[in-house]
């Protein structure tokens, strides 16, 4: 029996601490700017371009990272790009808390969104690497806690810049990312004690992350010679593509309504508090189906029934915000914002749809790198098609045509293939994990 599945969670609390630590710290610096902008944008001299800048930093940045990161994780390893991303993550929050000008503050933010966007690529593999047997129930986790601090971050900002003032309630989040250092300092202090004693823990562990089978009483059988990576190429591979027309689809009307929902509902006339309440009630309702989808999902031979039910929110909430923004709200925001379980499935499906952790990083990198980079336009040219029109009319049925892209990349990814499986993917250079990868997806 394997080892994972004898004892659970022996020898990978750190990692699993690491991983959820790593989710929940993911957000909090980039939604916690906005409801500060009224108090530090004067001081800093923030005008409509470089608040528009601002707001394009995330999935412009992300994006770049998507793209860069995978390289990074076959020169350096899973690990010491996650402790990279983190420190500078860190050194980002903690300089533009203390700049005092608008461009350095938004170079800064470049910094802490590189940084985190190197850790929306790590986190996939990292799970797949650790717990191959767990994947639904980790990854739930760490997507749950992940909505967790989106919605955090955005309501303790203000209360917590009136006890002091927008600069520490800027840096207090570089505490939290810094404290995902501790547990991933333990797992890897673990590890390298395991291979040192050659305990049956610790061998059966490398064994599985290396794909080599164990011996009887839990000794790894050890290879002559490490096994080449299989050479990926993901622009060649439909998976690949599916997921990142997927994640634009997705990701697109999600930051449409964190950048417009507020100023729409408030110029339909309700109350600019209330519309405040509506964004951050819309974040919170990925927190149920963030928690869902992770368990449900891998049972099911179609994942895209799953989808079209979250697509179905998506659309309800749209049409009832464009028909009757003030008749219904409060039920519109909530069929979007159950919609956003589409996000949750795009995260599972980096493990679903690869066999390998280096499969899983090349996906994640690829699919957000590209997917990012198209969800980063919507909010712009949302609000560009209002101002040419002089109606929201084009603007929603921008929404629409998210709407499709987004079915388009669900369809793509709805087959059980695998990104190992595009033709650039040779046989004869199997991964050094294909023993832990083979079992995903069964």
């Amino acid at each position: 029996m394997n080892y994972f599945l004898r004892k659970p969670w022996r020898g990978r609390i750190g990692a699993l601490l690491g991983i959820l630590l790593m989710g929940l710290s993911l957000r909090p610096a980039v939604s916690v700017v906005s409801p500060l902008l009224g108090t530090m944008g004067p001081e800093l001299g923030f005008d409509a371009v470089t608040i528009g800048a601002l707001a394009m930093l995330p999935p412009l940045v992300f994006a770049a990272a998507g793209l860069g990161t995978p390289a990074l994780i076959r020169r350096a390893g899973l690990e010491r790009v996650l402790v990279a991303s983190v420190l500078l993550a860190v050194a980002g929050q903690l300089g533009r808390a203390a700049v005092g000008g608008v461009w350095p503050f938004l170079i800064l933010s470049a910094l802490v969104m590189a940084g985190y966007g190197m850790g929306n690529v790590v986190l996939p593999p990292l799970v797949k690497k650790y717990f191959p047997d767990r994947l639904g129930l980790v990854t739930a986790g760490y997507v749950t806690l992940l909505a967790v601090g989106t919605a955090a971050s955005p309501q303790l900002a203000v209360p917590v810049a009136r006890l002091s003032d927008w600069r520490l309630s800027i840096a207090v989040w570089a505490l939290m990312s810094a404290l995902v250092l501790l547990p991933w300092a333990v797992q890897l202090l673990r590890d390298r004690q395991a291979k040192r004693a050659g305990d049956d823990g610790g061998a059966a562990h490398a064994a599985s992350a290396a794909g080599t089978p164990a011996k009887a009483g839990g000794a790894a059988a050890v290879p002559s010679a490490p096994k080449p990576v299989q050479h990926l190429n993901p622009w060649k591979s439909p998976v690949a593509w599916g997921l990142a027309i997927f994640l634009a689809g997705n990701s697109a009307q999600t930051y449409v309504y964190f950048t417009w929902l507020p100023p729409y509902l408030a110029g339909q006339g309700l109350d600019v508090a209330a519309a405040g309440s509506a964004l951050a009630y819309f974040a919170i309702l990925g927190l149920p189906v963030s928690l869902l989808v992770p368990l449900v999902v891998p049972r099911m031979r179609n994942p895209i029934f799953a989808i079209l039910v979250f697509t179905a929110c998506w659309i309800g909430g749209h049409l009832g915000l464009y028909l009757a923004p003030m008749a219904g709200t409060w039920w519109w925001v909530t069929f979007a914002g159950l919609g956003q379980g589409t996000f949750a499935t795009a995260l599972l499906m980096m493990n679903l749809r690869s066999r390998t952790t280096h499969g899983a990083s090349v996906l994640a990198g690829f699919s957000q790198g590209i997917g990012y980079a198209g969800a980063g336009l919507a909010p712009l040219l949302f609000g560009i098609v209002r101002d040419a029109t002089g109606s929201w009319t084009a603007s929603f049925a921008l929404l629409a045509g998210c709407v499709l892209v987004m079915l388009a990349g669900a369809v793509m990814i709805n087959k059980r293939r695998y990104i190992e499986d595009t033709p650039a993917a040779h046989p004869k250079n199997r991964p050094v994990d294909a023993a832990v990868g083979s079992k995903i997806g069964r």
